[in-house]
This record gives structure tokens, sequence and C-alpha cells, in this order.
């Protein structure tokens, strides 16, 4: 299995922008910029800076950074040389909305495997490090769910996490 490797993604975000000439506090406004006119909390230039401290980054900071890059979150993955496919670019956002996680999305995928399979949810978590039954199944309610937890459970599926990516105004 490919894991997301946050050490690259945010090697890539700090060497664009130094590129750019940009501060923390500039690289924070320009990724904020698409959806200031959004009820969505800014980004803020020390979740950026320092998303290598925590062991996780939410969703919606890292799918506005790869936005911004105009990279795929598996262009991070780490392993084996791949193959990247089409199906992989984040949809369009617009200037109106920001790109969210569709959680209910990733538990209905991973139900409809769990019964193709056969397996109880203890089974796929058993298959899934870092988690947990009841972990799987409240994806179903819609909590949220960070970098780079997001991307085992994308790849444990053999699905481009923009399957589950939709622009939003919130």
């Amino acid at each position: 299995m490919y894991l997301f490797s946050m050490r690259a993604f945010h090697a890539e975000l700090d060497a664009q922008r130094r590129a750019r000439g940009l501060s923390w506090t500039q690289l924070a406004a320009e990724i904020n910029r698409p959806f200031e006119s959004t009820p969505s909390i800014p980004i803020n230039p020390a979740t950026l800076r320092d998303m290598l401290k925590k062991r996780s980054v939410t969703s919606a900071v890292v799918l506005q950074v790869l936005r911004w890059l105009g990279r795929t979150p598996e262009s991070f993955l780490s392993g084996p040389v791949r193959t990247a496919g089409l199906d992989e670019q984040l949809p369009e956002a617009g200037q109106d909305r920001i790109l969210r996680l569709d959680t209910r999305a990733i538990y209905d995928a991973l139900q409809q495997e769990r019964l193709r399979r056969g397996l109880t949810w203890e089974q796929i978590a058993n298959e899934l490090p870092g988690f947990t039954p009841s972990m799987l199944t409240n994806l179903a309610s819609g909590p949220l769910i960070g970098f780079p937890r997001v991307m085992t459970l994308t790849q444990w599926l053999g699905r481009p996490l923009a399957a589950f990516v939709r622009a939003r105004s919130r």
C-alpha cells in the first residue's frame, strides 16, 4: 500500500512558497483567496508552517493547499513508482466554493467493499493500520478525517481521493 507523505507535501508547499517569494502569511492569504466569500474559516499561516509537527492535518487544509499547488493527493504517495490516473484530479471548485471530503461517500464505498468481500468492520479495521471499527462506521455520520489517514482508506478501496471530494459553499 502506498502512503501519503506529509513530509514531501510540506516540502513542496515550502518550495513553492520560497520560489514565489512569499511569507507564510502571504501564502495563507493566497490559498484562502478562492474561498474568501464562503463562510469557511480561513487557514492560519501557522497551520501551514507547522503541519509537520502534527500527527494529522485536517482534510480541508490539505485540499485547499493541493488546489493551490495544482497537484493531486496521489502525487504525494510514497512507495514504488506508480502511474497517475486521470481520475485523480480534484474537482474544480470555483470562486465561491471550497473543497471538502464527503465522508458519507467514503463510508458508503467501505460498506460496499465490506459486503462484496464478506468482511466485518473489525476485519477491515485489522487491514487498516490505526483504524478501529467504530472509526470506520462513524464516517457515516460525517465526522472530519485528516491526512494522511484518509489516504489509507482510499488506497485500500483502490480509488482516488477525488472520488470523495466535493466543492461546497462552506
